[in-house]
């Protein structure tokens, strides 16, 4: 039976991260790192020893791996013996080891996505005793430097398993959003009656006017949750977008257009078609405002109203959402976006 060397962690604090403990099983100490998104991260480890060995020397081994609730689903991260290192499917080329001494077994993922969110653990094999050190990773990214919106596909209300949620708002250049970020927004104002995926696993949605429908009229404002849901049952998903690194803007055009044709005139004007995330950044962080519904890369039709207004907006500042009429339809324009 492997043996745990138990550790006693009070604080760390090591360049692009910071963390404190966490409450944990007394034979397997936790650590809580918290990253920005698409920021890098350090994940903290080190062999605890009482003689001259070290992870560098020949026959110490280090293993990172991911792990989830079921077993079956741990990633392998990143396997270390002397000299030899490798990395492995998504964490390919994006980990490597801090090494700042012999005994630093510390983990350094770049480009931290809200996939890499979870609990890893650091492994330290020397041939006579195993360490194992536990470190959760956490992905920041407040709602007030980018927008949460919500998602449904073309083909309708709830229709999304846990993994095409996040997919869907990959495709629309955003992430799935946080509990925090969704918090976030409902303390600012959103109010959405339909549940949707969030990053963690968990179904909730922010309701500021109480309402029947939408968890009675007797329950207060604020999230209501589902809790943690089987990831294939279906629901919409929450997207978190950042702030554009790039211009959306609209394309003149002397005609409307189908939707083929909208997409080759971004291209044609050197740009792409707006995905949806871009259209959301754009209204919530640059007050980009505009009456004229247009194509998106989704084959939705919207429009963007920072200004509410008669025949535009006139009750509320919105993304406003046509649907996704048939493509061959040459009745909307279409918006661009290029990148800088």
């Amino acid at each position: 039976m492997m043996s745990l060397l138990c550790i006693t962690i009070i604080s760390l604090t090591l360049a692009g991260s910071a963390y404190s403990q966490v409450t944990s099983p007394p034979s397997l100490p936790t650590v809580k790192v918290s990253a920005d998104l698409g920021g890098n991260v350090t994940l903290p480890c080190r062999l605890l020893h009482t003689d001259d060995t070290s992870f560098g020397s020949i026959g110490i081994r280090v293993r990172w791996t991911k792990v989830a609730d079921d077993e079956s689903q741990n990633e392998d991260v990143l396997v270390s013996m002397g000299f030899h290192k490798k990395t492995y499917g998504s964490f390919e080329d994006r980990v490597y080891l801090q090494e700042f001494d012999n005994d630093d077994a510390s983990l350094i993922i770049t480009d931290v996505s809200m996939d890499d969110v979870g609990k890893y653990h650091c492994e330290i094999v020397n041939g006579v005793e195993d360490t194992v050190q536990e470190v959760v990773l956490e992905v920041q990214g407040g709602a007030m430097n980018g927008v949460v919106f919500p998602y449904s596909p073309f083909v309708g209300r709830y229709n999304l398993n846990f993994q095409d949620a996040m997919k869907a708002c990959e495709d629309q250049g955003a992430v799935g959003a946080t509990f925090d970020q969704l918090f976030e927004a409902w303390k600012g104002g959103l109010d959405w009656c339909n549940a949707g995926w969030l990053s963690d696993g968990t179904v909730q949605y922010p309701i500021t006017k109480p309402r029947a429908p939408c968890g009675g009229t007797n329950s207060g404002p604020g999230l209501r949750s589902y809790g943690r849901q089987n990831r294939m049952s279906r629901y919409d998903v929450f997207c978190y977008a950042s702030a554009l690194n790039g211009r959306l803007y609209w394309l003149v055009q002397p005609d409307r257009l189908t939707f083929d044709e909208a997409v080759q005139a971004c291209l044609d004007d050197g740009a792409e078609i707006a995905k949806v995330g871009h259209m959301y950044s754009a209204w919530k962080l640059e007050g980009y405002d505009r009456c004229d519904a247009g194509w998106l890369a989704d084959g939705s039709v919207r429009y963007p109203i920072s200004r509410p207004r008669k025949n535009c907006s006139p009750t509320e500042a919105a993304v406003r959402f046509v649907g996704f009429p048939d493509k061959s339809q040459k009745s909307y324009g279409v918006y661009c976006y290029r990148s800088y």
